[in-house]
């Protein structure tokens, strides 16, 4: 049986307390969904905290002892907590350009800080794999259609899903994970994450999530989506150190919004625009049309010489 994560957190952080010597580095891991109709790169510029200090005298004292514990850190400890604090949380919006039928364009600098912290939006291979992949924020009826087809063409998939999906879908999530596909984590609240300024606010967001996984499935989530598509570098960070991979993509579409759903003909076209060697594929379950499509995407993308593999694959 898994040990749970956030016991494995716990007993880390006692680890850390009682020894004197500097927690050494976890191995790196790899950096959703905002979906646009341009897949433009974007940057989303935080506001800067305002100083606790009203006195610009005291201000100026706290600047240069932030300057010196940063010294001091960078000197004397190399433990996660103290070199995330060091990090850029400068928030990203994850998004590129779509080519058809190739891998979409993406900065050279997204790519690097992905690879960093072992985030991963596609494969980079020659092979003609496609993984699937659907976020969950709520239960629109779709979801069992999809688990259905899925298991008709015994395609799996991986779920993002949230506390309250859940919570109000534990049965549709007991067949997910019965019938072998990966269920991840897209946080409790679904919120910002770069946004979520408190680490071990952040943190529970992820392990508060997983925790009611574990008590439901004894297993622990292994992958996660950013709320969203935002992130910084502190929270690839953060979540690597917890140890789980960040999941994006390599293709989405506009299906989210489920008073534009625009018929399974569209939703078929644009799917298979999209597809290229080793894409990640995000669709919403909230999409009828997605629901509608799905089995004819998967018999032509098959016939296309496409395999699906799950993410345990990549």
């Amino acid at each position: 049986m898994e040990v749970p994560r956030f016991e494995l957190e716990e007993k880390n952080s006692e680890t850390k307390e009682k020894s004197d010597l500097p927690e050494q580095k976890q191995d790196e891991r790899k950096d959703e969904d905002v979906p646009k109709d341009e897949y433009e790169p974007r940057d989303v510029y935080e506001n800067e905290q305002k100083d606790e200090y009203r006195n610009e005298k005291k201000d100026e004292q706290k600047k240069e002892q932030q300057l010196e514990t940063i010294e001091d850190v960078q000197k004397n400890d190399s433990s996660d907590n103290a070199q995330r604090n060091l990090l850029n949380n400068k928030k990203y919006g994850w998004g590129y350009k779509k080519q058809k039928n190739l891998p979409p364009i993406v900065s050279q600098a997204t790519i690097d800080l992905l690879e960093k912290y072992d985030a991963i939006y596609r494969k980079n291979t020659d092979e003609k794999v496609l993984f699937l992949t659907f976020d969950e924020g709520y239960e629109n009826g779709y979801t069992p259609v999809i688990l259905d087809v899925l298991k008709e063409h015994q395609v799996p998939a991986a779920f993002f899903i949230t506390g309250p999906y859940l919570k109000k879908n534990p049965d549709l999530v007991k067949r997910m994970v019965e019938e072998g596909h990966i269920v991840g984590n897209h946080t409790v609240n679904h919120p910002s994450m770069p946004e979520v300024l408190d680490d071990a606010k952040l943190e529970e967001e992820l392990l508060g999530l997983d925790r009611s996984f574990y008590e439901m499935f004894q297993s622990n989530m292994k992958y996660v989506r950013p709320p969203k598509g935002e992130y910084s570098e502190r929270t690839l960070a953060l979540t690597q150190s917890l140890g789980y991979k960040t999941v994006f993509w390599s293709f989405a579409y506009v299906d989210w919004d489920v008073n534009n759903q625009k018929g399974a003909d569209y939703a078929y076209q644009q799917v298979m625009d999209g597809i290229h060697n080793g894409a990640i594929l995000l669709l919403h379950a909230v999409s009828k049309d997605n629901a509608e499509a799905l089995g004819k995407i998967i018999q032509d993308a098959r016939a296309a010489g496409y395999q699906f593999k799950s993410l345990d694959e990549f």
